[in-house]
């Protein structure tokens, strides 16, 4: 946990200043486990953040927890934190027992992190997050086990290099197709063809087969971010959350190739919605099925009322979580053993964007590093306040 070591926790606990706080086992922020050893684990809790209960802040304040935020602005990761008693210090600091970081580390970084420190990235997290490691990592999965265990992506071809591949391909099949920046964000630089003539090649680019036939709800297209959270490689060890947020386009889908260029039409990330004029937003937390962002749990009860069997597509979005984090295992595994001293210094929440097409299959868009937390509404904060508080518990 992005606290001081647990043992480290117990010494202090030990001292006669502190002993009357330590046996407090009905503390909120504090679990007793480990058996007879009585270790204790700092609990978050979302609501504080809203509450100011200075009873939760008195843990963090008392063992002198302390964080730093460094290249992102993490406001609500500072608002829980910051409820729970740490103490920010200046991102130059190295005296700290959470670094969040927008970005990856240097191993210089990684080499000089004590036991009692936690980072929010492990090394070589871009063999996920970047379109072109995922899928050179899967292609690979496929060759190694099979085409059809690992078949989790559309079929996808990285350009310029497989050029000729993709053009006998769409000789077969003429589309649509999707091409994507290798390593951008929120939608930027992506875009529908039908023709390889409409392809820039200036820089390396992804071209998927376009998905034409997704899973309606009211028939619009939407996609599903789901919270992945991985606390060690070597052993693996993947959570995920059980809430995450399905995302609707906002313009009812048509396969009339006229509405190619349409982006309200046939992309479903947020960041490119919020700019249409035809966005709904949903000011009570407690509605959660209305306008263009809903909770994965409201789409599942929506699915389940329509006679879907949501029990098995969940199933199958598990198995595509771990297939794609296997297929990179082995990569950051083997730069943790190089550039972290301690097993447990990395821990990382991946944002998964799944599609999935009206046969109930699940599609991996893409994998997102440091995934958005901002909370444009109130189900954001709703979702996103107890995910990472959650996470942090875990951690």
């Amino acid at each position: 946990m992005p606290v001081v070591m647990a043992r480290d926790l117990e010494e202090t606990a030990s001292s006669s200043e502190d002993e009357d706080l330590a046996n407090q086992e009905d503390h909120p922020c504090i679990m007793w486990t480990g058996g007879c050893r009585r270790i204790p684990v700092l609990v978050f809790h979302a609501e504080a953040i809203l509450t100011k209960d200075n009873n939760i802040r008195v843990i963090g304040e008392r063992y002198h927890l302390s964080y730093k935020i460094v290249r992102t602005d993490s406001r609500l990761v500072r608002s829980i934190l910051t409820a729970h008693g740490f103490h920010e210090v200046h991102p130059s600091s190295t005296d700290y027992n959470l670094m969040w970081t927008g970005s990856h580390l240097k191993p210089f970084l990684l080499r000089t992190l004590s036991e009692a420190q936690k980072v929010n990235h492990f090394p070589r997290s871009y063999e996920l997050t970047r379109k072109d490691r995922l899928y050179k990592n899967i292609i690979r999965m496929q060759h190694t086990h099979g085409f059809k265990a690992f078949h989790i992506l559309p079929q996808t071809f990285l350009l310029p290099a497989e050029y000729a591949e993709f053009c006998n391909s769409y000789s077969k099949d003429r589309g649509p197709w999707i091409v994507k920046p290798v390593a951008s964000s929120r939608g930027r630089g992506v875009y529908l063809i039908n023709n390889p003539n409409q392809i820039s090649l200036e820089e390396n680019i992804l071209v998927s087969r376009y998905i034409n036939n997704p899973l309606l709800i009211d028939d619009f297209k939407f996609d599903v971010r789901l919270y992945v959270l991985v606390t060690s490689y070597d052993p693996l060890v993947i959570y995920l959350y059980e809430e995450g947020l399905a995302r609707f386009a906002t313009v009812r889908y048509d396969q009339g190739s006229k509405n190619i260029r349409n982006q309200f039409m046939h992309l479903t990330n947020y960041s490119v919605n919020k700019k249409s004029g035809d966005y709904v937003s949903c000011d009570d937390p407690e509605v959660e099925d209305y306008g263009n962002k809903w909770s994965m749990s409201a789409m599942l009860r929506y699915l389940k009322q329509e006679g879907k069997d949501t029990t098995a597509l969940m199933a199958h979005v598990e198995d595509l979580i771990i297939k794609t984090i296997i297929s990179a295992e082995l990569a950051i595994a083997t730069a943790c053993k190089t550039f972290v001293p301690h097993r447990s210094s990395c821990f990382e929440l991946y944002g998964f964007d799944v599609l999935i097409d009206n046969t109930l299959k699940p599609w991996l868009l893409e994998v997102n590093l440091s995934p958005s937390l901002a909370c444009d509404a109130p189900l954001d904060l709703k979702i996103k306040a107890s995910m990472i508080s959650d996470m942090f518990t875990v951690v």
